[in-house]
């Protein structure tokens, strides 16, 4: 092989890499809409937010928008402080209210 075509094979691997990445993090809570991750309350949830990590590369999430999109269900627009990649996380407050 060519240094040309180990270059181009590492970058495709690279590439699959991501894809496989953001694929997985559409499965855990807060992934998507219907796999929210369940807060007791508004306020914890940009804390929580920029407490998860990347799913690329493990950096710390800065927030850019944290919005309402239905009755309890919360969308909050992310990027990466480290590698800039952007992601929208999804939370649901469920009080936790006694019977």
């Amino acid at each position: 092989m060519t240094k040309r075509s180990e270059r181009r094979a590492a970058e495709r691997a690279l590439r699959q890499l991501v894809r496989d990445r953001e694929k997985l993090a559409g499965l855990v809570a807060g992934g998507s809409a219907d796999h929210p991750i369940e807060v007791a309350s508004a306020s914890v949830i940009e804390g929580r937010a920029t407490a998860t990590p990347c799913v690329q590369c493990e950096g710390e999430y800065r927030v850019i928008e944290h919005r309402s999109v239905a009755a309890g269900l919360r969308a909050v627009d992310v990027r990466c402080r480290t590698c800039q990649v952007g992601r929208t996380l999804w939370f649901r407050i469920a009080p936790d209210d006694p019977n």
